[in-house]
């Protein structure tokens, strides 16, 4: 008894002394590091996991009303604006998942020319100034003043026209959905494709 008991003893004293094998290391990292060690906890860095943000909108109801969230926040948009001479002048505001929104400028006598949005529906608002629309649908032609304060929502395929006619600038916010890569730009009877938004400004 007392031999197995020593000998007991030096296995569990060789077992402290001598270190565990390493684990083989497996997989295409095999420096050990994992996401937690490199970036922390996650649960440690609320900005991380913060459930409080905004739902991207899904609907044309969704769009309308982002897009008087935009317009009734004057300190975002308002220091964007420039007036462009020779074109109607343009920026990128928000992008999201399935659509995109813009910010316009128009002076005085400045148009869009008839044209269509491709594929594309959206939702059009005047934040400052006056601008005028003219549509053509299969009823004929019709027109409406665009004031701050109301939307225009439109469908794919809608064709129409928005001119700056007063003799002050305007400035109006554009949301389309999907984002817009495809316009046609309507003379007499025939259409013409024109480039994307971010290579004309003269096509919204």
């Amino acid at each position: 008894m007392t031999r197995i008991r020593k000998r007991n003893r030096d296995r569990n004293k060789l077992a402290r002394q001598s270190p565990a094998p390493a684990a083989p290391r497996s997989g295409r990292w095999n420096d050990g590091l994992s996401d937690v060690s490199i970036a922390g906890d996650p649960l440690a860095f609320p900005h991380l996991a913060r459930t409080d943000l905004p739902s991207h909108p899904t609907t044309i109801a969704g769009y309308a009303r982002l897009v008087r969230e935009i317009a009734a926040d004057r300190a975002r948009w308002e220091p964007l604006v420039r007036y462009d001479a020779l074109t109607r002048w343009y920026a990128r505001l928000e992008t999201g998942p399935g659509y995109e929104v813009w910010l316009l400028s128009w002076l005085p006598g400045q148009s869009s020319g008839f044209h269509d949005h491709g594929a594309s529906s959206g939702v059009l608002t005047v934040v400052q100034g006056e601008l005028v629309e003219r549509s053509l649908t299969h009823a004929g032609e019709g027109a409406r003043t665009l004031r701050p304060g109301r939307q225009r929502v439109f469908s794919s395929g809608y064709l129409h026209e928005v001119v700056n006619g007063t003799l002050e600038p305007a400035v109006s916010i554009h949301l389309y959905t999907p984002g817009l890569t495809e316009m046609n730009q309507y003379g007499d009877t025939t259409a013409v494709p024109e480039q994307h938004p971010q290579d004309r400004a003269g096509t919204r």
